[in-house]
């Protein structure tokens, strides 16, 4: 029997999660949190019967407890319960499917708790890979990856040394505007962002995916999770998201993994790794596939992978400005506040405003991000 913990579970990563749950009867769930969503998480303890559950506020608390005070599950709220969830003591591995820099302290509890990580946070390497990855050597826990490249990328090294790598070739779809110029970019809509051509995602990350900044976090994901320097990291337009990335090896040889676009694939491979259990999807047919194509990304027109490699090379509290000014405009952009390229102009404004700390704690990223926040409020 294995045992987990979700943080983020009505999200789409949380949900696909429970999703693969069903499906093996030797995986119990131990606790659940959730933002605000107190219809469905009522349903996913019903179903799954955690001991703990946590929701992001006092309120949203006190509504749940009201609609289960039939069962025998504990509620907690805000960042306590996060940790809680996080690190609760029945739980081998701590799934953390929550969005955002609020990932952070509660992945750092669950690494001190000596659980294992299955890693769909990508904010939480992007600003703090450098104490993330020391504190899980340290305690001896497994980083086991969840984004479909990323996981492609540990599949592709099964057996290899890290040491070998010569490249990454970390692959993207190109989005819904793939082929796009700048004045089409300009007038997109929300509606228009969120119609993802092969992945079905919650609407945060469909946006980063749409104007590349997705792509940025992963490189520097990537990084940390393999020991790669980021200017070995080859990001390459692949449109049929059927390569969902590969490694080149010091003799020439590349390995890919290859597949049907499921996050269920990625999931369950984290938890049961280094098993692979049967899946029920749709099964890759090569003679059907026809052609695979592959193309450099467009940078000038889709800038914030460019932006993400400058956050990158100026390093330090450089990631977590690029990180909480998308997380802001990407935020206006879905209640439609501001425009599409509007989130490109808001994100560099901050990081030109911004004096790099070299080698940031976690109270200096935290107090970073708060700037970040106040100085969009002031836009």
């Amino acid at each position: 029997m294995k045992t987990i913990s979700v943080l983020g579970s009505t999200g789409s990563i949380g949900t696909q999660t429970l999703d693969v749950v069903r499906h093996h009867p030797d995986i119990r769930v131990a606790a659940l949190s959730a933002g605000k969503n107190v219809a469905l998480l009522e349903e996913q303890i019903r179903e799954f019967r955690p001991r703990l559950a946590a929701l992001a506020d006092e309120a949203a608390a006190r509504d749940l407890r009201s609609r289960i005070r039939d069962l025998d599950v504990r509620v907690a709220y805000g960042m306590d319960g996060l940790i809680e969830v996080s690190s609760i003591r029945e739980a081998d591995i701590t799934v953390t499917a929550i969005v955002g820099m609020i990932g952070i302290l509660p992945t750092m509890e669950a690494i001190r708790a000596g659980k294992d990580i299955a890693l769909a946070n990508k904010e939480t390497l992007v600003t703090a890979g450098h104490l993330i990855m020391p504190l899980a050597k340290e305690c001896g826990v497994r980083i086991l990856p969840v984004d479909s490249e990323h996981s492609a990328i540990f599949q592709s090294l099964n057996g290899e040394k890290y040491e070998r790598i010569e490249k990454i070739l970390l692959t993207c779809s190109g989005g819904p505007f793939r082929g796009f110029d700048s004045g089409a970019l300009e007038k997109v809509t929300v509606e228009d962002a969120l119609r993802h051509p092969n992945w079905n995602m919650g609407p945060k990350i469909t946006v980063d995916s749409a104007t590349l900044v997705n792509k940025g976090l992963e490189v520097m994901e990537a990084g940390w999770l393999f020991g790669v320097d980021w200017d070995r990291i080859e990001v390459v337009v692949h449109p049929q998201s059927v390569i969902h990335s590969a490694v080149s090896f010091v003799d020439g040889a590349v390995i890919a993994q290859m597949g049907t676009p499921d996050m269920r694939l990625p999931i369950q491979y984290a938890l049961f790794w280094p098993d692979r259990r049967r899946m029920e999807t749709k099964r890759l047919d090569l003679c059907s596939l026809g052609a695979l194509t592959f193309e450099k990304p467009d940078t000038t027109v889709f800038r914030g992978l460019p932006l993400a490699l400058r956050a990158m090379k100026e390093g330090g509290t450089m990631p977590t400005v690029f990180n909480a000014a998308n997380e802001m405009a990407v935020s206006r952009f879905l209640r439609r506040q501001i425009s599409f390229t509007d989130i490109y102009r808001m994100i560099e404004s901050c990081m030109d405003a911004h004096t790099v700390s070299p080698e940031p704690d976690v109270a200096t990223i935290l107090s970073v991000e708060k700037e970040v926040y106040a100085r969009l409020e002031e836009l």
